[in-house]
């Protein structure tokens, strides 16, 4: 874009239909709050930096956002036009246009706001609204066009007729101003309405009544336009968007079994040939790599996961993966657990701040936590890495191809050499030796005729 472009968010309001102590533009839409989808949509558009009005949880946004915008505080909420003002200062001298959208409507493309630019700075217009045909355009503005398809007025829905309430055509709320032209226009703005506000759109009458031309161009997916001003159309706004990320990964190769019951948070990151079933949800910063297998109960978060693992119905926080890996059902990797290739972690096997050296296999109702388990180790089931005196948390280390029996309690801080062995049973306090088995347990009495000593009905 030849002409400099200034970016004005809106973000001042607090979304009080929400019904939450969180503002509004801090709700989360595919994992990312709706001001970081902003944000990342305007990014593209210029290397100025953006200005963000923020008033109700400013403290709050400004902490969220940081170094990716500036910002301007709006101290009462007195209507768009009033938080447009707002940075006048900051954008007082600038020759260029100015794009204003709202910071609740996380939908918009990057490519979209690219081309409404584009398509203002190659018109004649003072300002460009940017429309959308709506099958139901009740409660939208609607845009009256002239006969020339200039923008005559943006009609809300109480002030319609008849006949303007069957356009179809309906204001986004997101607009290009010649920068000059809206603060000239803004300084003319009254506040008499029943609100006693100050209202951006009507500027573009003040501008069409001093001879400047108002123009408008067309959305050409109505979804991008979605606002959020209450949960439910933040539902609808994660539909949307889990609908278009999950698109983006069938397009690239990933084989999601049912994509309308699939939750794929916006940073993740998918390679093909992997499967997913329906009902699994991936959140946060995780990767997937090739030819996995996901199946239905899965939930991931900020996971980093290798090639040619199957996971099945299993619960993954912060947790490494390599490859070759099986887990589940029912297992629960929690932060800091780290497989290495060809693991096996079972059925309701929990997994904490433990590394599992390649080959080792723990298959059932085990709880290995503050633990580096060498290679090719046997766990076997029952066994409960008691790493916690209620104090302080304490390590375990088991050595390689070691085997654990069932139902071993191995008490930290200890040391399990390689190819050692537990009994079953054992309750281990102490360091076993390579080669050595540690047993730990009672020796068993039998008591000879003890049936006949009890009662019986």
């Amino acid at each position: 874009m030849n002409d400099e472009v200034n970016v004005l968010v809106l973000a001042a309001g607090h979304g009080s239909r929400m019904r939450s102590t969180t503002p509004k533009v801090l709700h989360r839409v595919a994992g990312q709050t709706m001001i970081d989808w902003v944000l990342d949509a305007v990014a593209p558009l210029t290397d100025k930096r953006p200005i963000t009005v923020i008033g109700m949880g400013a403290e709050s946004v400004q902490a969220h956002v940081g170094e990716r915008s500036n910002f301007v505080l709006q101290q009462e909420q007195l209507g768009t036009g009033h938080a447009v003002q707002q940075a006048q200062p900051q954008l007082a001298d600038s020759l260029g246009v100015t794009l204003i959208m709202s910071g609740d409507t996380p939908m918009f493309r990057s490519e979209t706001l690219i081309e409404f630019i584009q398509a203002h700075q190659n018109s004649k217009n003072a300002v460009t609204v940017l429309t959308a045909i709506a099958d139901d355009p009740t409660g939208y503005g609607r845009i009256v066009r002239a006969d020339d398809d200039t923008v005559l007025k943006i009609v809300e829905q109480k002030d319609a007729s008849v006949t303007e309430r069957r356009i179809q055509e309906i204001n986004t709320g997101v607009y290009v101003f010649d920068n000059q032209l809206l603060f000239e226009a803004l300084s003319q703005v009254k506040n008499n309405n029943a609100q006693g506000e100050y209202y951006l759109p009507d500027t573009l009458d003040i501008l069409r009544q001093s001879g400047h031309q108002i123009g408008a161009h067309t959305l050409q997916d109505f979804t991008e336009s979605l606002g959020v001003n209450d949960r439910v159309a933040l539902a609808v706004a994660n539909r949307v968007m889990h609908e278009r990320i999950n698109h983006g990964l069938m397009v690239a190769g990933v084989e999601l079994i049912d994509p309308a019951n699939t939750y794929i948070d916006a940073k993740v990151t998918i390679g093909s040939d992997t499967v997913i079933e329906g009902g699994v949800t991936i959140l946060g910063h995780t990767h997937i790599g090739q030819d996995n297998v996901i199946t239905q109960g899965s939930r991931i978060q900020d996971s980093q996961i290798g090639d040619r693992n199957v996971i099945t119905a299993s619960h993954l926080e912060s947790a490494v993966l390599a490859d070759d890996v099986t887990v589940g059902p029912y297992a629960h990797l929690r932060p800091k657990a780290n497989l290495g290739n060809a693991v096996h972690v079972g059925n309701f096997v929990e997994v904490k701040q433990a590394t599992l050296a390649a080959n080792t296999k723990a298959g059932h109702l085990t709880y290995i936590g503050n633990a580096t388990v060498g290679e090719a180790v046997n766990i076997g089931a029952g066994t409960i890495f008691v790493n916690y005196d209620g104090v302080n948390k304490f390590n375990t280390t088991v050595g390689d191809r070691a085997f654990i029996g069932s139902n071993t309690k191995l008490v930290a801080p200890v040391v399990i050499a390689d190819e050692a062995i537990t009994a079953a049973g054992s309750t281990i306090t102490a360091d076993i030796p390579k080669h050595a088995m540690g047993i730990a347990r009672s020796r068993q009495v039998n008591k000879a005729d003890f049936w006949d000593r009890m009662p019986h009905q």
